[in-house]
C-alpha cells in the first residue's frame, strides 16, 4: 500500500507554497551591491509560480505519493529560508554587505543549491500539469543546477574601490562618486538609514563590535562628507531651510542619554541593547544598580560596548545641522580669556539675571527667554548660567502670572536640568511644587516641559518621592489623557520612572491612571501603545495595580498584543499577564477561555528571554488548571 496525503492536505501546502512564491515576487528591489544575486535568484523562484498555481487548481480528490510531498515540504522549507535572507538584504546595512560581499555570496549559493536539491525530489512527469508548465519548470530546474556549480563572479571594481577608500585619508572623490552610486548611498537620508542599520547590526549581533564598525563608520564618513560637497543642501527642503535660520534644531531622541537627556558624546551599548552615555550609565552602576534605566531589566553584565555607529551619526547629524560636536563638560571659570570655544559669556549672563531679578514684566519675559535658548544650546552654557545664580530666579518666575514668562521660566529649568549637578540645585531651591502648580494650570506647552522637567529631576531616586509626595501624578494623568502627541509622551515618561518608587504606583492607581492606560493600549493607531504597556507592567507589580489593571478587562487585549505585537511590547504584554495569573485564579480562566494557550505557546518560541519565561510560568498555571478541572469532573461522575 502506498502511503499518501489526502487531497486537503496537499491543497493547504501547495497554497503555502504559492503564497511564498507571490511574496518573494513582491519583494522590492535590491538597491545595493547584491543587486544582481538578489534580482536573479527572485526572477528564477518567480518562474515556479504556475506549477503551484495549476496544482493547486486541480483534482482536490487526487492523491500524492509520499516521494513527491517530501520534494515540496523540502522547498518549502527552502522557500522560506530565502524569504528570510532577500528581506534581510534589503533591510540590513549596505557597507556591510558589501565588506562582506563573499559571504553574503555564499548564502546566496547556499539557498540556490537548497532550491535545486528540493527540485530535485519533486517528480514532474507524475504530476496532473500540463506540457507547457512542466517545461517551464525542467527550465527553471536546470537554471538552478547551472547555478549551483557557478558562483557570482566578483564585484572587482567594487572592491578595489572599497579598498582604496579604506586605506586612503582623503580619497579620489571620483572613487567616492562610484561608491556612492553603487551602494545607493547618495543622500543624507540615505546615510541616515544606512547608519541606523549599522546600529541595528550592532545590537542584534550580539558581540563587540570591535574595528569591523569603526571600519564602517569610517567610511560612512568619507561618503557623508563627499555627498554633502557634492550638494551640501542634500534632502532639505526650501520650508526648512527658512526654518533653519530661525530656530535651534530639535536633537533626535536616539541621540539623547535617556539619563541625561544630554546629546550624547561616548554613547555606549548595555546588554539589553539600550545605548547611554558612558558617564551617565557608569555612575548609574556605580551606585549598586543591577538593572538597565530605560526598560527596568536586569542587566546580565555590566560590560559597556561602544556603539561607533550612533557616534558616527551623531557626528554627520551635528555637522549637517551646524552643532558643535559635544565635548566633555567642563566650567566657565576654567575657560581662558578670550576662548571662543563656548557661547558662554558671564557678562551676558549676569546683564539677563539683573533683569531677572529687578526688571519689569518685560524685561523679565525676555531675558527668560534669553537663559531658555542659552541653555538648550549647549552643556558650558548650561554649567554657566548655573553658577551665576539663574536657578532661584527662575524658580520665582513659576508662580510668575504672564503665561510666556511661566514657559520660558519652566523650560529654561529643563534645558539646565540635563545637566547632573543642576538637578540637586533646582531641587534644593524649591522648584518641584512650584513645577508641579504649572503643570497643573499653565499653558499647554508649559505643561508639557514641566512634564519633561519632572522626569528629568526623577532620574535622581529621592526626587522620586518628593516629585510624588507634591502631587504631581494626578496632573501627569490630566496631561496624559489632554495633552499634544508630544505631551503624551513627555507625561508617560515622568509616570513611568516615578512609579519605579513603590508608593508612587499607587499614588498613580488611585488618581485613576488604568482606564486611560487601557484606552491608549486598544488604540493601536494613536502611538502610545508601547508607553502604556510599559507603565501597565510597572503599575501590575503592586496589588493595587493588579486590581485595578484586572477591573478593566484587560485579557483580549493583552493576547492581542502577544499575538502581533513587537518584541518589546509582547514582553510587557506578557508580565501584566503574568502578575493577573498568578495572583487570580479567575483572570487565569478567562485567560484559558480566550485562547491564551496557544499563544503563550508561540511567545514561549519566539518571544525576548524575559517574555520566553513570563509565558512558560503561565502555561505552567493553565496546565495546573487543567489538571484540577479534570480531577473535579472526574469526582462529579
Amino acid at each position: 500500500m502506498i502511503m499518501g496525503l489526502t487531497g486537503d492536505s496537499k491543497g493547504q501546502l501547495l497554497s503555502q507554497l504559492a503564497e511564498l512564491v507571490k511574496e518573494i515576487s513582491g519583494l522590492p528591489e535590491c538597491r545595493n551591491s547584491c543587486k544582481k544575486m538578489h534580482g536573479t535568484l527572485v526572477r528564477r523562484i518567480k518562474l515556479l509560480s504556475p506549477l503551484f498555481e495549476e496544482l493547486r487548481d486541480g483534482n482536490e480528490e487526487s492523491m500524492v505519493k509520499i516521494e513527491e510531498i517530501k520534494g515540496f515540504e523540502l522547498l518549502k522549507s527552502a522557500l522560506d529560508s530565502t524569504k528570510k535572507l532577500l528581506q534581510s538584504i534589503n533591510e540590513g546595512s549596505k557597507l556591510h554587505q558589501a565588506l562582506q560581499k563573499d559571504q553574503v555570496a555564499y548564502k546566496f549559493q547556499q539557498m540556490t543549491e537548497t532550491i535545486e536539491a528540493a527540485l530535485s525530489e519533486i517528480p514532474y512527469d507524475k504530476l496532473d500539469i500540463s506540457e507547457e508548465v512542466q517545461e517551464q519548470i525542467e527550465l527553471v530546474h536546470a537554471q538552478f543546477r547551472r547555478a549551483k556549480g557557478r558562483p557570482e563572479s566578483p564585484d572587482l571594481q567594487l572592491e578595489h574601490d572599497l579598498s582604496i577608500v579604506q586605506k586612503e585619508k582623503d580619497p579620489d572623490p571620483a572613487i567616492l562618486k562610484r561608491l556612492s552610486d553603487k551602494l545607493q548611498l547618495r543622500t543624507i537620508n540615505d546615510l541616515t538609514k544606512e547608519s541606523v542599520a549599522l546600529h541595528e547590526l550592532v545590537i542584534t549581533s550580539g558581540e563587540d563590535p570591535g574595528e569591523r564598525i569603526e571600519e564602517m563608520a569610517s567610511l560612512l564618513k568619507k561618503l557623508k562628507d563627499f555627498v554633502l560637497t557634492e550638494n551640501p543642501e542634500a534632502d532639505t527642503s526650501e520650508g526648512e531651510k527658512g526654518l533653519m535660520k530661525h530656530r535651534s534644531p530639535v536633537i533626535p531622541d536616539d541621540f539623547r542619554c535617556p539619563i541625561s537627556l544630554e546629546l550624547m558624546k561616548d554613547p555606549v551599548i548595555v546588554s539589553t541593547g539600550q545605548t547611554y552615555e558612558r558617564s551617565c550609565i557608569q555612575k548609574w552602576l556605580d551606585a549598586g544598580h543591577k538593572t538597565c534605566p530605560k526598560t527596568q531589566q536586569t542587566l546580565l553584565h555590566t560590560a559597556l560596548t561602544p556603539n561607533y555607529v550612533v557616534k558616527s551619526l551623531i557626528a554627520l547629524w551635528c555637522e549637517s545641522n551646524g552643532v558643535e560636536l559635544p565635548k566633555k563638560q567642563g566650567t566657565c571659570r576654567s575657560r581662558k580669556a578670550g576662548s571662543s570655544a563656548s557661547d558662554c559669556d558671564r557678562t551676558a549672563i549676569i546683564a539677563l539675571l539683573e533683569k531677572l531679578a529687578n526688571g519689569n514684566s518685560e524685561q523679565q519675559r525676555a531675558a527668560a527667554g534669553e537663559l531658555r535658548l542659552l541653555a538648550k544650546r549647549n552643556a558650558d552654557n548650561r554649567v554657566c548660567i548655573a553658577e551665576a545664580g539663574a536657578i532661584p530666579l527662575l524658580v520665582e518666575l513659576l508662580s510668575c502670572t504672564d503665561p510666556r514668562t511661566q514657559e520660558h521660566a519652566v523650560t529654561a529649568l529643563l534645558n539646565l536640568s540635563i545637566n547632573d549637578s543642576n538637578k540637586g540645585t533646582i531641587v534644593n531651591a524649591g522648584a518641584i511644587p512650584d513645577i508641579v502648580d504649572v503643570l497643573k494650570n499653565g499653558s499647554m506647552e508649559a505643561r508639557e516641559n514641566a512634564a519633561a522637567t519632572l522626569f528629568s529631576l526623577s532620574v535622581i531616586d529621592e526626587n522620586k518621592v518628593a516629585i510624588g509626595a507634591a502631587g504631581a501624578i494626578p496632573a501627569l494623568i490630566k496631561l496624559l489623557c489632554e495633552g499634544s502627541p508630544r505631551g503624551k509622551k513627555d507625561a508617560a515618561t515622568a509616570i513611568f520612572n516615578l512609579s519605579i518608587y513603590q508608593g508612587n504606583k499607587a499614588r498613580a492607581v488611585r488618581a485613576g491612571i488604568v482606564p486611560p492606560l487601557m484606552r491608549l493600549l486598544k488604540d493601536a493607531g494613536g502611538g502610545m501603545v508601547d508607553e502604556a504597556l510599559a507603565i501597565l507592567a510597572i503599575l501590575a507589580s503592586h496589588h493595587e495595580g493588579r486590581a485595578a489593571i484586572g477591573q478593566a478587562d484587560p485579557i483580549p487585549v493583552l493576547l492581542e498584543v502577544i499575538r502581533t505585537g513587537s518584541p518589546r511590547n509582547r514582553e510587557n504584554a506578557a508580565a501584566v499577564l503574568w502578575s493577573l495569573c498568578t495572583s487570580n485564579l479567575e483572570q487565569l480562566k478567562i485567560a484559558k477561555d480566550f485562547g491564551a494557550e496557544e499563544a503563550l505557546k508561540d511567545l514561549s518560541e519566539t518571544g525576548t528571554d524575559r517574555a520566553k519565561r513570563k509565558a512558560g510560568s503561565i502555561l505552567e498555571l493553565l496546565q495546573q488548571l487543567e489538571v484540577k478541572e479534570d480531577a473535579v469532573s472526574l469526582s462529579s461522575l
